[in-house]
Formats: C-alpha cells, structure tokens, sequence
C-alpha cells in the first residue's frame, strides 16, 4: 500500500466531544501539578529529579521504539509525558535513577508501544509498570525506607505499612487533617490528597474523565471499609483512612480512570468503579500487600471487556 493507515475497530457507543488526545494529555498534566508541586515542596531536590527523569525517560523511550518501528514520532501528543508524570507521582522522592528508567521503559514499551500504541493497552501502562517493579524490587519502593533520613516534625511513616504492621492501634497518632494534606509517607504526588481531588474535579468537569468510575471507586472503598470496620474496629480501620492513604485518590481520578484500560458505557463504570474500590480494601485487610489499590485496577483492567459488554436491553427487544 502506498499510503498505509491504521483502521481502529471499536464496539458502540461511537461518541466524540471535540477534544483529541493531545488536550486530554496536557489537560491531565494541568490537572496533576497540585499533588506534584506538594510533593516537591515537601522532599525538595530528589523530588524534582525524580519528576524529571520520569517524564523525560518515558518521552525518550516513546521516540525510540517509534524511530524503531519507523513510525511517526507520537512524543508530541503528550501521552508519553502523562504516563512519565504518574509513574513520578507514585515512586519515592528518593529512588534510584535506574529504577526510574526501568519503570518508565515497562511503562512506555511493555504497557504501550507493544500492544500498538495508544488506545490499544488493556492495561494502564503505569500501573502494570510499577506492580512489576514492587514484585521485582520491593526493598526499592519501601517509602518507610526511601525516606528515612526526612523529618518534618510529624508522622512521617507509611500510613498503611504502620497499619499492616502494628494493626488500628497503631494508626492513632494519624491525624486525618495531616493525612489529606499530604503529610505521610508515600509517593512524591500520591499523598496530598487535597490537590488530587481539586485535580481530578478539573478533569470531571472538563470531561477528560467520567464521574462513574470516580464515585464508584470511592464508594466502593468506603463501604466495604465500613462493613470491616463494623465487623471488629480494633482490627480494621476506618473508611476515612482508606480514603485518605496510600494510592485510593489517584487510583479514583488519575489511574482507574485511564481511556484504553476503562468501560465506555454507564452501568459497566459503575462495576469496574465498584470493582476497583472493592478488591483495593480486601488486598489491604485480608491480602498479604500493605495497598491493593494496583493489584485492584490491574484486575479490573483484565475484566474490563467483558464488564463493557453489559448494556440494558432495548425496550421492546425480546430475549
């Protein structure tokens, strides 16, 4: 063929609102800035190291296998530098350069590019990336460890790693105030859970994601985190804990709800939302991991076919 063109075959509904990909990208950048500025006002240096490294290197790996492949170089779309961004956002401040690099090329190359690019990933590129690198490198990702050496006058432990260690005993010098404006242990733009939710109403609003996945997400931690926490308090937290630690703001508004990997239809959203928000709290109170918020998405992303498949029947239409 001289003049060769990609067809991309999707099932109904067959919806666009005027934006393209390139404004839904920076509109995301935009949307991120509040949870990462915090995070580099807080950690300082390496934060910003980190930041860059990752957007950069995800850039990077995206020109190359399209100078590889011989394609057209897609680095201007901005889609690289959203997936560099959120995997910044969910590492220490303080991790190694080569595990940035790493995470980034698993993210960019094994996430995306290998699956055909953007739009063709069953599963959110970031996410996959550093589920792989937690399994791989688990000393690496430690954010008790990683941030050891900082001290900022308050709790500065892992909220989650201190609940799975000591039990709800242990969370009681957790302030929730202190935990929603991002004064935790955690990834450098996943702790200030006041500038993610401002982000991710941006975003609502502007219609780059939908208010399904987002409530239903949310929903879902919160009930069955208080169906645990009815059935014996002084072993499970709160709900309010769960929503404010660990990934649950950026897992509901900057992960679960990832295009290519997330349902196109309400009611499907509605279950993957649920879904997502279900499994993050049973991983953290019956699993072996300290946060299922990964593992939550990663499994709802497999499903996500089959889930986008359940529609309501058409009225009139028999069997």
């Amino acid at each position: 063929m001289s003049n060769p063109k990609k067809l991309i075959v999707s099932h109904a509904p067959f919806w666009h609102n005027g934006s393209n990909v390139t404004e839904r990208s920076y509109a995301i950048l935009i949307a991120a800035m509040p949870a990462v500025l915090a995070g580099i006002l807080q950690y300082g240096a390496p934060a910003v190291a980190v930041v860059c490294l990752s957007v950069g290197s995800a850039m990077g790996w995206e020109w190359l296998i399209n100078r590889g492949m011989k394609q057209v170089p897609t680095i201007g779309d901005g889609n690289a530098a959203v997936i560099g961004l959120i995997m910044a956002m969910l590492l220490p401040a303080t991790v190694a350069w080569w595990v940035v690099l790493t995470a980034t090329f698993i993210a960019v190359v094994l996430g995306k590019q290998i699956y055909g690019g953007i739009g063709a990933n069953p599963f959110n590129p970031a996410v996959m990336a550093l589920a792989i690198m937690s399994v791989s490198w688990k000393a690496m990702l430690d954010f008790d460890t990683a941030l050891v050496h900082y001290d900022f006058g308050y709790n500065m432990l892992y909220p989650l790693g201190v609940l799975k260690a000591f039990g709800v005993a242990g969370i009681e010098s957790f302030n929730y105030m202190d935990l929603l404006l991002g004064r935790q242990a955690g990834g450098l733009g996943s702790t200030f859970g006041l500038g993610l939710i401002v982000g991710g109403l941006y975003l609502i609003l502007r219609g780059f994601i939908r208010w399904e996945i987002v409530g239903s997400f949310l929903a879902g931690v919160l009930v069955t985190a208080l169906l645990f926490n009815m059935s014996d308090p002084t072993l499970y937290a709160d709900p309010i804990f769960h929503l404010l630690t660990g990934y649950t703001l950026i897992g509901a508004f900057f992960l679960a709800t990832e295009d290519a990997s997330s349902p196109v239809n309400p009611i499907p959203m509605l279950i993957y939302g649920a879904g997502c928000g279900v499994l993050t709290v049973l991983i953290r109170n019956i699993g072996m991991y300290a946060d299922g918020v990964l593992l939550a998405i990663l499994l709802m992303n497999s499903i996500n076919p089959l889930i986008d498949r359940i529609r309501p029947q058409a009225i009139g239409k028999v069997g």
